[in-house]
């Protein structure tokens, strides 16, 4: 079981709730002609999503995944969120090195319009922010697949609403 997150192509993606739900069915098919863990062949921002979330959340499977065997040291993670844009980060001196955490390898299955994204539960929530606020900063649209009756959001302004925080 997982936290599960879509983005997508908003010049794609039908507007409507009910057109949106048809076309969100047949989009986990999996019916395309291609690699579902590169994002080679993406529409719209795709691609810049996927390369900026990846930074934090790598994938489990394809060409950049995650080697679990071994230790890997990284940047700390911050908040890129919304809190960091209005007020900045609390500190400029650099911060130590540590071990990643692998509970942020996350599942991708990457469709040439949008982007399923399978998170540990335990980190759904920071999870949901980080991708709002990437969705934000690339222009995608935003589905929350968990959710019952989850949002569904084409535009900037409206992903802007979302408490993200």
């Amino acid at each position: 079981m997982s936290y599960d997150l879509l983005v997508f192509d908003p010049e794609v993606a039908p507007r409507n709730r009910d057109e949106f739900m048809l076309w969100y069915k047949d989009l986990t098919q999996w019916g395309e002609n291609r690699n579902y863990n590169s994002s080679e062949g993406t529409s719209g921002n795709l691609k810049a999503f996927y390369d900026r979330l990846r930074v934090y959340y790598p994938p489990m499977n394809g060409p950049e995944a995650y080697v679990f065997e071994v230790s890997q040291q990284v940047e700390p993670r911050t908040n890129k969120g919304l809190f960091a844009k209005l007020f900045g980060s609390a500190s400029k001196q650099p911060a130590p090195k540590a071990k990643f955490d692998e509970r942020f390898v996350t599942d991708y299955s990457i469709a040439e319009n949008a982007i399923y994204m399978g998170f540990a539960w335990a980190i759904g929530a920071e999870a949901y922010s980080d991708v709002v606020s990437a969705a934000i900063e690339t222009g995608v649209g935003f589905f929350d697949v968990s959710a019952n009756n989850g949002v569904i959001m084409h535009d900037r302004d409206q992903l802007e609403t979302l408490d993200i925080l």
